[in-house]
């Protein structure tokens, strides 16, 4: 019998050694909020609101006398970066607001732990409040956008325009999706997360976001990485995903403002099928695909992005 066990106790051993050995190589530390404030929010035009017990990171740009501004809304895992080159571009056009929702980016958790459509619109309802905007245009990128056309219906009075990028709401098709959601929705493995998170993970999630790689840069990928362990936002997007609730996608046709549609035809997160849904769904829409995009066009294509937007915005 001992002779029975004694492999077994081999290959036990070896097992926990090779994880144990992995756990030392893939730990990653979170990174204190002061120290990433430097990095990413040493631009003059980043600020910080104290607002539902947090220190919201936003910026409020461009034209101060637009009296319906564009409030710019990010996706799951990202932050008010992903607009940088086309909030660039709308500088000197458009008031522009974007934040990074609580959960993400510099902001970080909520200390009530909500963190579902209905707390991120109070959310931004309450910050929008503070900065007194009381009519907007809003756009939103996949979670954002999801979270966008719930504020349109949440809030109608205030919500004057619709800008869905590659936006969530319809339940999943055969997508591929990003391999660092997966696991991090994954029992157990989204817990083990929270303290391993190598950078090529990053890489990787990135990869299946946009079409075309070659735009990613290390840039990018590091600041992916370095605003995701921001202190409490690993294990706040781990409860994001304990808690979140599919959004009721037949409300998505009492939208009855001007809305324009924006899709990356490559799209492996959120199908592309799902841009002509939106078109049907909402009365009178219009809708742009782009040809050479991925889940996030506005970072991978920031010209055919702004010259979608730009007559929209112009009819407000």
């Amino acid at each position: 019998m001992k002779k029975v066990f004694r492999p077994l106790k081999t290959a036990m051993l070896v097992f926990f050694g090779v994880i144990f050995a992995l756990t030392i190589l893939l730990y990653r530390s979170d990174i204190p909020v002061e120290k990433l404030r430097t990095m990413y929010a040493a631009d003059p035009a980043s600020r910080f609101m104290d607002l539902m017990g947090m220190q919201v990171h936003y910026r409020d740009e461009g034209l101060r006398d637009d009296s319906i501004p564009l409030v710019l809304v990010h996706g799951l895992s990202s932050s008010l970066h992903t607009w940088d080159s086309l909030a660039m571009k709308l500088h000197g056009k458009e008031r522009i607001i974007r934040v990074d929702l609580p959960a993400f980016g510099l902001t970080g958790p909520n200390p009530k732990k909500e963190y579902d459509l209905a707390f991120y619109n109070r959310f931004l309802d309450s910050f929008l409040s503070r900065l007194g905007v009381h009519r907007y245009i809003m756009a939103g990128n996949s979670l954002g956008g999801a979270i966008a056309w719930n504020q349109a219906l949440a809030y109608p009075q205030k919500v004057r325009g619709l800008i869905l990028v590659n936006a969530a709401g319809y339940p999943r098709k055969d997508e591929k999706g990003s391999i660092g959601f997966k696991l991090a929705a994954t029992p157990f493995i989204g817990d083990l997360l929270t303290g391993l998170t190598p950078r090529i993970l990053i890489r990787k999630s990135l990869e299946n976001t946009y079409f075309d790689r070659s735009r990613i840069t290390p840039e990018i990928v590091d600041r992916y990485h370095d605003l995701l362990l921001r202190e409490g936002n690993r294990k706040a997007i781990l409860q994001f995903f304990k808690t979140r609730r599919i959004p009721d996608h037949q409300r998505i046709k009492m939208i009855d403002i001007p809305t324009l549609i924006i899709w990356g035809r490559h799209d492996q997160l959120i199908s592309v099928d799902n841009a002509q849904v939106f078109q049907r769904d909402i009365r009178g829409s219009q809708l742009v695909i782009f040809e050479d995009s991925g889940h996030v066009p506005m970072e991978e294509s920031p010209t055919e992005t702004f010259n979608a937007m730009l007559p929209f915005l112009q009819g407000f």
